[in-house]
């Protein structure tokens, strides 16, 4: 079977998976422990996978926390600077963010509504994308707390301008926050030259990293002061007192190493899914010429990330017939009977919504393998 929902998961990388063994087996100590070997080389060992995070990111290695993936991360972040700053009476609580984010993000929004926290959400267009004028109009007339906008999106592909936007809230100076879990490998990240991005939440499974663990970075608000937040989960105070717990050793060495590989076969990798989806559209508009509908832009997006419609059939009866030969998804968690909120926001009909597959690339694929699309006619 041909796996095609590398924006789902992805394979473990066999490099990622050496890394972490020793920590499962003989290098078993908690890095919280002292002077003992055991406790001693589990620290390093958290130590250098925090490194290899923030040279794949570009910040500093104490700007990165480590979490169980992007949706504790988007959480921590949100919930955190919401309660920290916006609690008390009087305080700005007002968050912003967009009808297509993550459900990590958009039910974190929600609960912080109902909540008393003054929320609102950006429309967006038919690729779902903001424009840099309208977030600057909107965050200059409404001056929220946080504005949260993802990076690439999870269903369509489409790329968000986050250096563009960071520069607008360098200089309007509040926090803005973006869920990159699905450029992270795919799309160059270099924190230290957007400023105004001041958190960045990301996943190790999408990277050929081991489910179960992410990063929060948290951008400091100089050299030696730390931003603020209520932490998630309070305790022994692990992580600069961000999130308390047990440090994962084995999942976060297989975090590092998988960036420390995402950062190294970067343009590599990126290079080859975008060849891949070349050939891939050419099979699809010479056999399905007037069948199939494109959802996302060609240009501007994430590579290898495909959202198509067939006309007139069934998404879920489609990947059904297809999933003894190929893994592919609707491009949403939703079933069929509940539309996709990001396909709805940019316009789509519900029949256009249960039309709809999500085609996923990964660079370990071999060209050849998709010509098991030729047969679709």
């Amino acid at each position: 079977m041909l796996y095609l929902d590398n924006s789902a998961t992805t394979k473990i990388h066999p490099e990622v998976l050496e890394a972490m063994m020793p920590y499962l087996q003989e290098e078993y100590g908690n890095p919280s422990s002292k002077f003992y070997s055991l406790a001693e080389n589990a620290k390093k060992a958290v130590a250098k996978a925090r490194e290899q995070v923030a040279t794949l990111l570009g910040c500093d290695p104490d700007e990165v926390v480590f979490t169980s993936g992007a949706t504790e991360s988007n959480n921590m972040i949100i919930k955190g600077i919401a309660d920290y700053y916006g609690r008390d009476e009087g305080a700005n609580n007002k968050l912003l963010t967009t009808k297509v984010e993550h459900p990590s993000v958009i039910e974190t929004f929600n609960f912080l509504g109902e909540r008393g926290y003054d929320v609102s959400f950006l429309d967006v267009d038919q690729y779902a994308r903001v424009g840099v004028e309208q977030v600057k109009e909107v965050t200059a007339r409404m001056q929220p707390l946080l504005t949260s906008i993802m990076w690439g999106n999870n269903e369509i592909g489409s790329l968000n301008p986050i250096e563009e936007l960071s520069k607008v809230f360098e200089e309007n100076g509040q926090f803005f926050h973006t869920d990159a879990t699905q450029v992270i490998g795919k799309v160059s990240v270099d924190m230290r030259k957007m400023p105004g991005l001041r958190f960045l939440s990301m996943s190790g499974h999408k990277i050929g990293g081991p489910k179960g663990i992410g990063a929060a970075i948290i951008r400091k608000q100089s050299k030696e002061i730390y931003t603020r937040l209520t932490p998630l989960m309070h305790g022994g105070g692990q992580e600069n007192n961000y999130r308390s717990g047990t440090l994962a050793v084995h999942n976060i060495v297989g975090l590092g190493k998988a960036a420390e590989l995402a950062a190294s076969n970067l343009e590599k990798n990126a290079e080859k899914l975008k060849e891949l989806e070349k050939y891939l559209l050419g099979i699809f508009k010479t056999n399905l010429e007037g069948k199939i509908i494109f959802n996302n832009d060609e240009e501007n997006k994430i590579p290898g990330l495909i959202s198509l419609q067939f006309i007139g059939v069934n998404n879920e009866l489609l990947l059904k017939k297809l999933s003894a030969y190929a893994a592919l998804s609707s491009g949403s968690a939703c079933s069929s009977s509940k539309p996709s909120h990001v396909l709805n926001a940019c316009g789509k009909t519900l029949e256009e919504v249960r039309q709809t597959i999500r085609i996923t690339l990964s660079s370990q694929i071999d060209k050849n393998e998709l010509g098991l699309f030729e047969q679709i006619k």
